[in-house]
């Protein structure tokens, strides 16, 4: 099937619809970084072939879906996890407890209405939500969650395909309540043998775990031998 484009200043990207295959992903740009396609849906069948591809989704309320497969690619190894001195004190007390999957959508709303400063508004609108619940129920999307007095006080989810796990969004509405989730979830990911974790883009906070930047042939190796 031959497949339209859309040109842009930058070059040209691959226009799907619903039954259009994605590109390989080394035909992605190099400005912006990494968008290889737009359009097509958010469909199980299309989101799972997304990730085992090495392809997220990441669009703004009001556009098309829009494709990713950054170079290079922000990854945390589960044994390169660093717990800061700070984290660790929390760790140890007893005045929150961890769950899973007790809750995802609402893990997932409170993602959306996080204000974060680097982001104008936020790209997890209704589409996402009711796409990644379906993951949910399927089994592939998970939620660790922080409560605090049977309140949820943080979390974070994303989706898990055999040993890899990509991590989507966090929030907290205490101090250290995601930081807190995302430590037990690397210990239940150790616990399934996960090889990589990714984070798709550099920040700060990741750099401080631990995750670091790989180049897109690194991370595509490494994903086709954890999928």
């Amino acid at each position: 099937m031959q497949s339209d484009y859309y040109q842009l200043p930058t070059g040209k990207v691959t226009a799907l619809d619903d039954d259009t295959p994605f590109p390989p992903v080394n035909e992605a740009l190099t400005e912006p970084n990494g968008l290889l396609a737009i359009g097509g849906d958010l469909s199980s069948e299309r989101l799972l072939t997304a990730y085992q591809s090495g392809i997220f989704p990441w669009f703004s309320e009001g556009e098309p879906v829009l494709w990713w497969s950054p170079d290079p690619r922000m990854v945390l190894f589960p044994q390169d996890y660093k717990v800061s001195k700070s984290l660790a004190k929390c760790l140890k007390k007893n005045d929150y407890e961890v769950k899973f999957n007790t809750q995802f959508r609402q893990v997932m709303e409170a993602c959306a209405q996080t204000n974060r400063p680097d982001q104008d508004g936020t790209w997890i609108n209704s589409d996402i939500i009711e796409a990644y619940c379906e993951l949910h129920q399927l089994g592939y999307a998970h939620s660790a969650e922080t409560w605090v007095d049977n309140t949820l006080v943080g979390g974070l989810y994303g989706v898990l395909i055999n040993k890899m796990f990509y991590g989507e969004s966090m929030f907290h509405h205490v101090t250290d309540a995601s930081k807190i989730a995302f430590a037990h979830l690397v210990d239940y990911l150790k616990g399934k043998e996960v090889g990589m974790i990714d984070c798709q883009m550099n920040t700060k906070h990741l750099a401080s775990l631990g995750a670091k930047e790989i180049n897109r042939t690194e991370f595509m190796t490494k994903l086709n031998r954890l999928i």
